[in-house]
């Protein structure tokens, strides 16, 4: 009797997470090498390249390779968080991604890595929209399995268009592998079966990123409920959503997989409601924030982290602004900021060289009342910006930043790259031979992620908010097309039609 022929099972990935409120739009050049992710992986190079990293494909790779599924990779791609998908590259990706998968057939089953909060230029769940073109190409009884990002703004297409969504139960990501092997091994065991039943809820609060850390409440607890409500059913997902993308599916949701998710779901969702008050802290503006910094690095023998949130790259910022950078001069504070985006000014301080003095108008252009910093720096160090970040966010990602350079002013440093991606890896610093532990005092933009790999080495973290698109409150965002009622912020006012 022949062998009983291996599941084929068709992978892929195609992230991307939507500030709509953002500066500056995602073309294809932005998923093929423009924003640190690398170029765009087809057939084996996403085996090859993906799975040794912290990505969901990464953990569906290791799940096949188990189950000796007959892997058939397709398309995987990536770009930094910013303003919509263009949709050029949108038609583009989404329609080679789900042509490759069609001329896999026939097959057992699909895995996706996608992101869960992509809004293009003509439509606004770019995720659904895609489930949706690729079950009118393979219909409705290939099983579809996601795996997702924690920030997912899921949408009721979303749901029913996929047999199973599974997110990130880490924030800071660091899960993002096993959430994928979560999600193959849920398809492993459809597999000749039945799909399971599905209980999908929205919150009515939306709630600020800085306030969604797992590491501290009331996201820590949330999580702790979820771990134990999951043991009951199939699968199940919290998903805090992307506080940024102006259309009515955005916020936080709950998913429930298999015989009982309806109860699960519910008892889930008490929960969020009852966490409402916990989600706010205390901001500092930049000022106020260096100051304090200042007094609390006196005698520390680590750092002082100061998350520059709303310019943050990972929401869609284009981490330029030089509010928490002036600050930190008029201060006279010694340091080091990163990541500076200005590829003009990497390429001058490249012409100059190591060791020139240059002067620069470094950064400002992406937020309205804001102004390159005139100043002359000193190029300290040169690199091309290609280097292994091994922290737990980006997981042994190699990163692709472009020409970089290490720039320095007075007692200041700058980690200037010429690609967006949030400072979350101490690397980055590194990579342009600066010490982060060495400083008095780090200016990070980020807001979350870089908790992972620098608060085990800080003396402190403050979250400050220096003038940015990605707003510390999402009550401050120009709101129009929310879905009425939903609160803008945590105990907040209700929106209703764009006159909060």
């Amino acid at each position: 009797m022949p062998a009983p022929r291996a599941p084929r099972i068709a992978i892929g990935g195609f992230l991307h997470e939507t500030n709509t409120f953002g500066p500056s739009p995602a073309d294809y050049a932005a998923f093929d090498g423009g924003s640190g992710y690398g170029p765009v992986r087809r057939g084996q190079e996403v085996i090859a390249d993906l799975a040794p990293v912290n990505a969901g494909v990464a953990g569906a790779i290791r799940v096949g390779r188990a189950e000796g599924w007959d892997m058939v990779p397709t398309l995987w791609c990536a770009a930094s968080p910013s303003a919509h998908v263009t949709r050029a590259a949108f038609e583009r990706i989404a329609g080679e991604l789900i042509d490759r998968i069609a001329a896999a057939g026939p097959l057992d089953g699909v895995f996706l890595d996608l992101h869960g909060a992509m809004v293009c230029e003509h439509l606004d769940d770019g995720e659904g929209a895609l489930l949706a073109a690729l079950r009118a190409r393979i219909g409705p009884d290939v099983p579809v399995v996601v795996s997702l990002d924690l920030h997912a703004n899921v949408t009721p297409q979303m749901v029913a268009q996929a047999d199973l969504l599974e997110s990130y139960r880490t924030y800071p990501h660091v899960d993002m592998a096993q959430t994928g092997a979560r999600a193959a091994q849920a398809l492993a065991g459809m597999l000749g079966g039945a799909r399971p039943e599905k209980a999908f809820l929205q919150a009515p609060y939306l709630s600020a990123i800085a306030w969604q850390s797992t590491w501290a409440e009331p996201a820590r607890g949330l999580y702790a409920t979820l771990e134990d409500l999951a043991q009951g059913v199939t699968a199940m997902s919290f998903n805090m959503g992307f506080p940024a993308a102006d259309f009515p599916d955005c916020g936080m949701s709950v998913l429930a997989y298999g015989p009982g998710a309806d109860a699960a779901a519910r008892a889930m969702m008490d929960a969020v409601l009852a966490a409402e008050p916990q989600f706010t802290g205390r901001v500092y503006a930049p000022g106020e924030g260096v100051t304090e910094a200042l007094r609390l690095a006196r005698g520390a023998n680590l750092p002082v982290v100061l998350s520059d949130t709303q310019d943050n790259p990972g929401a869609g910022a284009n981490s330029d602004t030089t509010g928490m950078l002036r600050a930190m001069l008029a201060a006279g504070a010694p340091g080091a900021v990163g990541n500076f985006f200005d590829p003009a000014a990497a390429r001058a301080a490249h012409a100059a060289g190591e060791g020139a003095q240059i002067r620069l108008a470094l950064g400002g252009r992406s937020q309205p009342g804001d102004s390159p910093l005139e100043a002359e720096f000193t190029v300290e160090r040169l690199t091309d910006g290609v280097f292994p970040a091994p922290g737990p966010f980006y997981g042994g990602r190699v990163l692709q930043m472009g020409p970089s350079a290490s720039l320095r002013l007075g007692d200041l440093r700058i980690a200037l790259t010429s690609a967006k991606a949030q400072m979350a890896d101490r690397e980055q610093f590194r990579s342009l031979g600066i010490t982060p532990e060495a400083e008095r005092i780090l200016v990070v933009k980020s807001s979350n992620h870089f908790r992972a790999d620098f608060q085990p080495h800080a003396s402190a973290v403050l979250v400050c908010a220096a003038p940015g698109p990605m707003a510390v409150s999402p009550a401050l965002l120009p709101w129009t097309r929310l879905r009425p009622g939903i609160r803008l912020e945590a105990m907040g006012q209700p929106f209703n039609g764009g006159t909060a």
